[in-house]
């Protein structure tokens, strides 16, 4: 089994193109600022899992949220919580910055240890979006990584993991901070911390996802 005890954070960022265009940013091309613990969709055989989207968070709606531990056959979130903060840095302007976070403790994925792969765990993370009138930044963090063999000590942005059985089947692709950026730069993204999406040879279909943030240039 392979374990990690800690991972270094990593961030991006996106910068508003300022002068480009005559229109004003789209702003609701991407949510002012959301996040969540994660969600599940999938199905193993007759068993159908669906777990709603986790303790979700807006900085125009409900500002903070947090789940207790929820355990389905083959996967366990366990606690998390989200906040989606808005702070006033200039009165005069106007001008404000949000940031919305969630942060969760004793994921584990165990619908794979049928199929001959491994149990996969994450044992603390965080994901961050944090905005500005300039642009937004995402930052993450990962630690107490279990089942991922040849996982780099630094995981780059979308990098794609494999997950397989003993005989070299892979029976997942698990996606760590997957990032995205509109085509129409606005300067907003949104971040997924690891997404999980099962193969045909797994015999399950659909997929798990942990930590989700998304932010948009501050008015």
């Amino acid at each position: 089994m392979n374990h990690i005890r800690a991972r270094r954070a990593g961030s991006a960022a996106a910068a508003l193109l300022l002068g480009l265009v005559a229109a004003p940013p789209a702003w609701a091309a991407t949510p002012a600022g959301v996040a969540s613990v994660g969600s599940a969709e999938f199905t193993k055989g007759d068993v159908e899992v669906d777990i709603a989207t986790l303790a979700p968070c807006a900085v125009d709606g409900v500002t903070s949220a947090s789940s207790e531990a929820v355990v389905r056959q083959g996967v366990r979130f366990g606690p998390g919580k989200s906040t989606c903060t808005t702070t006033v840095v200039d009165p005069v302007n106007d001008t404000t910055t949000t940031t919305s976070e969630a942060t969760g403790t004793e994921f584990e994925l165990s619908a794979l240890v049928s199929a001959g792969g491994p149990r996969l765990r994450v044992g603390k993370w965080r994901v961050t979006c944090t905005a500005t009138d300039r642009g937004t930044s995402t930052d993450w963090a990962l630690n107490g990584l279990q089942g991922f063999p040849g996982l780099p000590d630094e995981v780059p942005p979308d990098h794609h993991h494999e997950v397989k059985a003993a005989d070299g089947t892979v029976l997942a692709v698990a996606t760590f901070n997957s990032s995205a950026i509109p085509e129409q730069n606005d300067g907003s993204m949104a971040l997924t911390l690891l997404r999980i999406t099962f193969t045909e040879a797994a015999g399950t279909t659909g997929q798990v996802t942990l930590g989700t943030t998304a932010c948009s240039p501050t008015p």
